[in-house]
Order: C-alpha cells, then structure tokens, then sequence
C-alpha cells in the first residue's frame, strides 16, 4: 500500500454533518479526492468502525451507515492486526499520545502515507515522516 494521504474518522464525519457546515465543504472536498483519486486516500479498520458507531450516534439508520462503511472499503485499508496494535504501543509510547491517535498514526504509516489528516494531532507536526494536516487550520 503506498497511499498519499491517510483520513482520520472525523474527517470523514464531516462529510455527513449538517451542522457545520464550512467544515462539511472541506470534508467532502477531501472524500471526493478518494473517489477521484483511487489508491491515494487510506483509511483503517478502526476508522470503519469508528465511522459505523458515530454514525448511529448521529441518527443515521444501521442500513445507510452499514452502506456507507462498505461503500468505503474500497479504498485502501488498513487491517487491524497484532503487528499493528504493537506498532501503535510503540507511537504512543515514543509520542505521548492516547493510544487511539497512535493506532491511527500506526494506520497512516503502514499505508505508505506521509499526510495524516485530522484535528485530533497537531497542525503541521511531522511524527517520524508522516506530518499531520488538520484540514480546519
């Protein structure tokens, strides 16, 4: 996998939230570049499953969140695994982050990504090659 850029979960949310919306327009942009551009946007696992149960959150019927999460798993994702959780430990250990962001900043890297975009990390904060975006800035 060699993706150009790696998509945290609240990006993605954005796309569906009604009430924010010039950050919904920024979001859609950057989900239109990952059906334009196949192959050049990751996501993981965890971003499906995160995605799943904040969608339900929101009201979205099980059926079109279920539509949805599948309709993204042709992108290029990253598997959860025991090699992935292990390399997580180890990002959150060398950055001090919440396991969570080390999972995702682990995701980003196994996708080959040198961009994470989310505002969960810190604009602009290279961590070891992969340099965080956060789309609000």
């Amino acid at each position: 996998m060699n993706a150009a850029r790696f998509l945290d979960t609240n990006i993605l949310l954005y796309a569906y939230d009604l009430d924010a919306p010039a950050k919904r327009a920024v979001a859609l942009r950057l989900v239109e570049q990952g059906w334009t551009a196949p192959g050049d946007t990751a996501i993981s696992v965890q971003v499906l499953q995160e995605m799943h149960v904040n969608l339900g959150k929101r009201g979205v019927s099980q059926a079109e969140a279920t539509r949805i999460v599948r309709d993204l798993t042709s992108w290029p994702v990253v598997d959860n695994s025991l090699a992935l959780l292990q390399a997580g430990l180890d990002e959150q250990s060398r950055w001090g982050i919440s396991l969570w962001d080390a999972l995702i900043l682990a995701a980003a890297r196994a996708s080959g990504a040198s961009e994470l975009i989310t505002e969960d990390l810190n604009h602009g904060q290279d961590y070891g090659g992969v340099r965080v975006l956060n789309p609000f800035n």
